[in-house]
């Protein structure tokens, strides 16, 4: 069908007349603005003893003015460079706590005035709870008493945070490992004001790098140098009365871990040489075991640059890799080391070898495992089982195994060979306890082993607890949440002796709340949270589960929301905005399988579409959109005609019920689910407009694989060109609304992207608005930036979809 476009409301006609318009941070409509900007609920941490909970509260965004603070990019890290801590990091600002079975919570007393609080984390006897407060001039490390519920400061404002957490507690529960700021830290070179002295120079001698379009990367010697200066830290020991006393010298530290038994300590850290085309991660990386004390034991692996690896999402590294401590043990490593040279298309019966090394480390590693497919974990139980995970992402095949620790010459058991997308056919994961030593392990009751699933089948999630026996198999069934309009959800279990697990219960209009319940007794469960519901206008908002099918017999769902005052009955057609994102699939049976509850609740978070049942429109939610591709066909080889059936279902389905216009339909998706939007808009006549946030549109850009395509455009041309909406800018025949952070950090989403789609669909004379939001990364965090998102969509919506004008 063909869309006329109107001439609408007098602020938006001029919006469009001009390339550039410079205008004010905008707020949307009241309807939107009072779901929008409401204070959130606190979260919630509860020690594995059930007992005492924290209660962690923060605004809901940032501020522009925070966001604008200085920032610097280098190696994949984004760090504000005066308080040493990621310029993106999400802070919380007050703390309560509460024994569980009381109604009231307690303020804790002693926090900083302005608290910007984070890296929250449990003393291994959990009476204590470390965290960071930011300062403007740094990071301190503070501690919290939870029976006194009293936190007092331990540091200066002098740890380093670049890093990720900058602590880590000792077994005792006395001390804790900091990385503080070096003493001899050099000033950091100020780039716009450095004269060069060379241009910059790559070269390649034929090896194949064929890495993703990663973003942040270093990109000159100032980026190395002021790389190194934010990262060196030193690591000091500092007790609960805050004496401070030093542990190792300044070194580029990435991760700190203790053993079980509290007497070695593994430390990695990163060295030169740089990159300029991978991140931090992938730079040369030493494993060393040090003893509590700080005195050097053994150096574990030395991993070198690593640009080239072999082509494939299953690749990895040569050497030890995953590397970590076994939980059942003292102080023993596992790790694991490819048998294929980490290179996917060889043919092999094995892929890795796994091993375990006992403290002192003075004898040679001891073969543990050959893995089927790629390493995935182990999960430790006793002197003699324990169970290994592999899988192989090409099949979406995962195998778990038991093995016998202790017996190595006994084979591996498989219990469970399936597809890792097959969600209803999921029998769970092993209930864990904690050991003598505080680190979590499967927990064993004789004979049998328990297992929790999320419970996805077609009645719909109903999360289970079951008994599984070792040796048979067999699997006897404790308890299941029940089919109701209520949704019940397994958060961890507690005790299973005496059958407590927490859950969490919400309906589509009941804040979630946690609850202790006793699964041995039908009805008995002990509500320890009461969060009041902030979104009380959408409690009355009809809202359904629909399932319909696509052309070729894929099932399909998606959650319906109408309007409160909508009579179902009355003839009258809504516009609609359909929002989704697609995912790839191996086969049409679990690409059919419904995830979603209609009696989730109602969260009309800032990237929703739900705001605009309030404006009138019908809304459906995380449609369907499987992507699929069965035996030797891939799923993008028929990419854009899968995605217009998923649509078009979609559409039919509801305006089949006789709810919606179908002149009057718009489509919107964030980051591939933009792509989505800009592909259907070229691709379908099925849309009135589009929103696109956040997404990439031009696959040439991303020549080495993108999403899960990872075979690169030399391979396959025609499908980076078929699928690149830039490519297809002419035959865009719809209104297009893009949104994209200017500080965007995802992999292939460059802000680039938006604006040279941009530039293709002006030139063409498409009708198409570009929004680049300062500061913004891939997610939008400021409130100024959230409000006036929702602002741009809801004009957009209200001009070309539901006051459009079909004559």
């Amino acid at each position: 069908m063909k869309r006329l476009i109107p001439i609408a409301i007098l602020l938006m006609t001029n919006l469009t007349l001009f390339s550039q318009v410079d205008i004010d941070y905008q707020v949307p409509p009241i309807e939107i603005l009072d779901l929008a900007d409401v204070d959130m609920a606190p979260s919630m941490r509860i020690d594995d003893e059930g007992k005492h909970m924290v209660l962690i509260s923060r605004n809901q965004y940032k501020s522009i003015a925070e966001l604008s603070e200085k920032e610097m990019r280098l190696a994949g890290l984004r760090i504000n460079p005066k308080t040493n801590i990621s310029s993106r990091e999400r802070f919380y600002n007050d703390l309560s706590v509460m024994e569980v079975g009381d109604q009231e919570a307690t303020k804790v007393k002693g926090l900083p005035e302005e608290p910007r609080l984070s890296n929250f984390s449990w003393s291994p006897d959990e009476k204590y709870m470390a965290f960071t407060n930011t300062t403007n001039q740094g990071v301190e490390l503070w501690v919290l008493d939870v029976d006194n519920a009293k936190a007092k400061k331990l540091t200066p404002d002098n740890l380093n945070a670049n890093m990720g957490r900058p602590f880590t507690w000792f077994k005792n529960s006395e001390s804790l490992l900091i990385k503080q700021l070096p003493k001899d830290r050099k000033p950091l070179i100020d780039k716009d004001e450095a004269v060069p002295t060379g241009p910059r120079i790559s070269i390649n001698e034929g090896q194949k790098a064929q890495n993703r379009t990663y973003q942040d990367l270093l990109e000159d010697k100032i980026d190395e140098a002021n790389f190194e200066q934010l990262v060196r830290a030193e690591i000091s020991k500092v007790d609960l009365k805050g004496n401070i006393s030093p542990w190792m010298e300044a070194k580029m530290y990435r991760y700190m871990s203790f053993s079980p038994d509290g007497e070695y300590v593994l430390v990695t850290t990163i060295h030169k040489p740089f990159s300029y085309l991978v991140p931090y991660y992938r730079f040369p990386t030493d494993y060393n075991i040090y003893t509590k004390n700080g005195e050097h034991v053994k150096t574990i692996e030395e991993v070198p640059l690593t640009e080239e690896m072999p082509k494939g999402f299953m690749a990895v590294r040569e050497g030890k890799r995953r590397i970590d401590w076994r939980n059942d043990r003292p102080a023993t490593l596992v790790y694991a080391e490819a048998l294929d040279g980490g290179d996917p298309e060889k043919e092999v019966d094995h892929r890795d070898q796994v091993y375990t090394w006992k403290a002192p480390f003075e004898n040679e590693p001891q073969k543990l495992v050959k893995t089927f497919n790629r390493y995935s974990g182990v999960l430790w139980g006793s002197d003699n089982l324990a169970l290994v995970y592999d899988y192989w992402w090409n099949t979406r095949k995962m195998k778990a195994y038991f093995i016998n620790p202790e017996d190595r010459s006994k084979e591996p058991v498989i219990i469970m060979d399936r597809n890792y997308q097959d969600r209803y056919n999921d029998p769970g994961s092993p209930v864990t306890t904690k050991n003598k030593f505080g680190e979590r392990i499967m927990q064993i009751d004789g004979d049998y082993i328990y297992l929790e699933g999320d419970g996805y089948s077609p009645e719909g999630i109903l999360p289970f607890i079951d008994k599984f026996h070792i040796e048979t198999h067999e699997t006897e069934r404790l308890w299941r949440a029940k089919a109701n309009d209520q949704l019940e959800r397994i958060m961890f279990a507690l005790d299973m002796k005496k059958g407590k697990i927490l859950t969490r219960i919400e309906s589509k209009n009941k804040y979630p709340n946690y609850y202790i319940r006793d699964i041995r007794k039908e009805n008995e469960k002990e509500a320890i949270t009461f969060f009041k519901n902030p979104f009380e206008s959408l409690s009355n908002v009809q809202k359904e589960l629909i399932k319909y099918n696509r052309e070729d017999g894929v099932a399909l769902s998606a959650t319906l929301y109408l309007p409160e005052d909508y009579d179902k009955n009355s003839g009258e057609k809504l516009p609609m905005l359909m929002w989704a994102y697609p995912y790839e699939f191996k086969d049409k049976a679990s690409a059919g399988q419904i995830t979603t509850s209609p009696n989730e609740f109602t969260y009309p978070w800032y990237g929703s579409p739900i705001f605009w049942v309030q404006r009138g429109f019908a809304i459906l939610d995380d449609a369907s959109f499987p992507i699929i591709g069965e035996g030797d066909e891939e799923p993008n080889d028929t990419f854009i005609k899968q995605l217009v059936a998923n649509a078009k279902a979609a559409i039919d389905a509801v305006d089949s019920m006789g709810y919606v216009d179908t002149d009057k339909v718009a489509v919107g998706g964030h980051s591939y689910g933009a792509f989505m939007t800009a592909n259907l808009l070229s691709h379908s006549d099925l849309f009135a407009a589009g929103i696109a946030r956040s997404g990439a549109y031009n696959r040439t850009l991303t020549p080495f694989g993108f999403q899960a395509e990872e075979r690169n455009y030399w391979e396959a041309p025609e499908i980076y060109y078929n699928m690149s909406p830039f490519m297809h800018a002419d035959e865009m025949n719809s209104n297009l609304l893009l949104i994209h952070g200017e500080a965007d950090n995802n992999s292939g989403t460059y802000p680039m992207q938006s604006e040279r789609y941009f530039n293709a669909l002006k030139g063409l004379g498409a009708n198409v608005r570009l929004v680049m939001l300062p500061k913004e990364s891939h997610g939008y965090r400021a409130r100024e930036s959230v409000l006036h998102v929702l602002w741009e969509q809801d004009q957009w919506l209200m001009k070309y979809v539901k006051n459009i004008d079909k004559d």
